[in-house]
């Protein structure tokens, strides 16, 4: 892992969040923390840019405040949405043999993927290299400085909507941040959350969000299968909210201090509540185990529907099994539920960073741990893939606040030259739990 300073930016449908995070020796802290309510956002797509980008603004001023750092550009997030896995090969002269194999000889490779492999209503925005041949010599993980007639590559490509693509960039932009990388969230999660042998054997993560719910298959270190349901925490807040005859904000209570999303876990301990209804001035009482009812209706109508998408590749035969992150994850009993609907193994997992202990975090953190952790190759096939006017491909030194000083010091998202001084320090009480 590299040292640095890092920031991320988690486009979410219901709340963006930023963290900033300082590696040190080979050891990741956060240092500051950002959430804020999406405005702009419908299911998952950017609809409206100027209030996105005000939204990212507000997080982002936030994880400044918490850090003492002002931020210069973001590691950003691009969800599941339309997005497009193909496996690829191409193949590409080396125009002289004797001369060492180069970064022009990798944009030739990257430009026959973008002209010749990627979808024509789609934009690359990745690929994940299984392995190159020179001359017919296979298992080479990096061809520079090798010489050769022929190279060849053989990998994955990822695809997203060329529109979802534009309005993350101009939203990040015109909030006015610029952006170090862009990163496939299922590929940073599946990094994160994930040992190397769930990664190679294969494993299915399900990212329970507060708009929608995304769910990948990753095999052979690779994310082979993405798809999103367009339901996920806010839906069970609105379930609540109807169904009990109660305001929004009552039901995300409810949900989020007494909710179940197994009402087998309800049986032993199932206590009556008073709650508020619209036009009755008095209480009404409701069980406990009745709204676990309403919230295990919305889950498992959204895992039944991840189980007819993973059926279709045999996405449960993987060894791995499901491992359960996001914010709504957090509700008890979801691994439970899970369990019981896929019927294999099911884990959930939760970050264990100072501060953001919570699922909903998990995508923010991804992208920091995943950069962090991003070896010289991928990050210049990035470079090369993404290089446009929204990109900063260049990294830009980092500063340290002065000890008394109050002036912020602009640093990028991903620094190479961090000071060795821990920002430990520097962690306030950051923030009780936030659900998606």
């Amino acid at each position: 892992m590299k040292d640095g300073i890092y920031s991320s930016l988690d486009i979410g449908t219901t709340s963006i969040k930023v963290i900033v995070s300082e590696v040190l020796n080979g050891k990741m802290n956060v240092i500051g923390v950002g959430s804020e309510k999406s405005n702009g956002i419908n299911k998952g797509l950017i609809i409206d840019i100027d209030e996105t980008a005000l939204s990212i603004t507000k997080a982002v001023k936030q994880a400044e405040e918490k850090s003492g750092i002002q931020i210069g550009s973001l590691i950003v997030g691009v969800p599941a949405t339309n997005i497009e896995i193909n496996p690829f090969h191409v193949t590409v002269s080396n125009e002289n043999a004797s001369q060492e194999i180069n970064d022009s000889l990798l944009k030739k490779i990257i430009e026959q993927v973008r002209t010749k492999k990627t979808p024509s209503d789609k934009t690359l925005l990745s690929v994940m290299v299984e392995e190159f041949l020179v001359d017919g010599f296979d298992g080479i993980k990096d061809p520079r400085k090798m010489v050769g007639d022929q190279v060849e590559l053989y990998g994955t490509l990822l695809a997203t909507s060329k529109t979802v693509l534009h309005n993350v960039k101009k939203s990040v932009n015109n909030a006015g941040y610029t952006i170090s990388d862009l990163i496939f969230q299922p590929e940073a999660m599946a990094g994160l959350i994930m040992s190397e042998d769930e990664r190679r054997f294969g494993t299915i993560q399900i990212d329970l969000g507060g708009g929608q719910t995304s769910a990948s298959a990753v095999h052979d270190e690779q994310v082979k299968y993405a798809t999103i349901v367009q339901e996920g925490g806010e839906n069970i807040t609105k379930d609540i909210s109807v169904v009990l005859n109660t305001s929004l904000k009552n039901a995300e209570k409810l949900k989020r201090e007494v909710g179940y999303a197994y009402s087998k876990l309800t049986d032993e301990r199932d206590q009556t509540l008073s709650i508020d209804v619209v036009g009755q001035e008095g209480t009404v009482d409701v069980k406990e185990s009745y709204i676990a009812e309403i919230i295990e209706a919305r889950l498992a109508q959204i895992f039944e529907k991840i189980q007819i998408e993973l059926d279709d590749i045999g996405a449960f035969d993987l060894p791995g099994g499901i491992i359960l992150t996001g914010g709504t994850a957090a509700i008890p009993g979801v691994k439970e539920l899970a369990e019981d609907i896929f019927e294999v193994n099911v884990k959930t997992y939760i970050p264990d960073f100072m501060g953001v202990r919570y699922p909903s975090f998990s995508n923010a953190i991804a992208l920091v741990y995943t950069k962090a952790h991003m070896d010289e190759l991928t990050k210049l096939l990035n470079a090369i893939v993404l290089n446009s006017e929204y990109i900063q491909t260049t990294d830009q030194p980092a500063e340290k606040l002065p000890a008394v000083s109050n002036k912020q010091s602009k640093v990028s998202s991903d620094q190479s030259n961090a000071s060795s001084e821990s920002f430990i320090d520097k962690i306030k009480s950051i923030f009780s739990s936030f659900f998606d």
